[in-house]
């Protein structure tokens, strides 16, 4: 078999496609719950707290001598990045909830039971009639 065939196979299989487009969609979710962090969210929580940047928030480790710049420990941005992973997980988590809600089958209908079959009723009244002697 060539390369370029067990390739062509590899591609055009279901999961590699699935796999594609799922990762196209989560990226574009991303960036819209990037959006919405950034530009939303975190504006009002600025107002909140009195106008405060978190990505401002660092630690000066060395400071700056000449054209060297400063070593700092920005913990501002990772406190940024966790909001936004927090904010992130729960809209996964709110998407797929929805989603799974929309797969789930109605429950159905509780069936009569059915009648047993002839050899199960022969069987009945034999026991009976033993039980009866």
């Amino acid at each position: 078999m060539s390369f370029i065939k067990e390739f062509k196979e590899f591609a055009v299989r279901g999961n590699v496609i699935d796999m594609a487009v799922g990762v196209v969609i989560g990226s574009a979710f991303g960036k819209i719950v990037s959006s919405l962090v950034g530009d939303v969210i975190m504006p009002v929580i600025g107002v909140i707290t009195g106008g405060v940047n978190f990505t401002d928030f660092k630690i000066v480790l060395k400071q700056a001598h000449g054209e060297t710049a400063a070593v700092t420990l920005n913990y501002g941005s990772f406190i940024q990045t966790t909001i936004d992973f927090i904010i992130i997980a729960f809209c996964i988590f709110v998407a797929i909830k929805a989603i799974n809600k929309l797969k789930r089958e109605k429950p159905k209908a509780e069936e009569a039971p059915k009648e047993p079959s002839e050899d199960i009723k022969l069987l009945r009244e034999i026991r009976d009639e033993l039980k009866n002697r």
